[in-house]
């Protein structure tokens, strides 16, 4: 039905920066993700130093109608914030939202896409 909300919502989570030029590659991928699937509500988070929180960025999706969240780090490599801090954040937002799904990707390193995308951008 149209203007129904899509029951998915992207979270790209990532730890954030006093500089406001930092988040303008997560923004990207986001806008990316909307020209792609325009009806799939997309939210960038931040551990720190920038706004939205991750659960505020999820509590803004839920509101939206998203019944399943996809939370998206992007680390490059899984240290210390993904390992110890993203699961209580994530547990934090299933306790306050029991009736909503909450999905985590692994970490945008782990993928062998992006790093052999990485390499080949090096090697050209």
């Amino acid at each position: 039905m149209p203007g129904t909300p899509a029951p998915r919502g992207i979270i790209l989570f990532a730890h954030g920066s006093r500089d406001p030029q930092w988040r303008e590659p997560i923004e990207a991928v986001a806008a990316q993700i909307r020209r792609r699937e325009p009806g799939t509500p997309v939210s960038c988070a931040y551990l720190e130093l920038c706004l939205p929180s991750l659960p505020d960025a999820a509590t803004n999706l839920i509101a939206t109608g998203a019944r399943h969240i996809r939370v998206f780090p992007l680390f490059f490599g899984v240290g210390k914030h993904a390992r110890e801090d993203l699961p209580l954040l994530l547990d934090g937002i299933r306790t306050a939202h029991p009736g909503v799904e909450v999905e985590l990707l692994p970490a945008a390193g782990e993928y062998g896409e992006l790093t052999a995308l990485m390499a080949d951008i090096a090697l050209s």
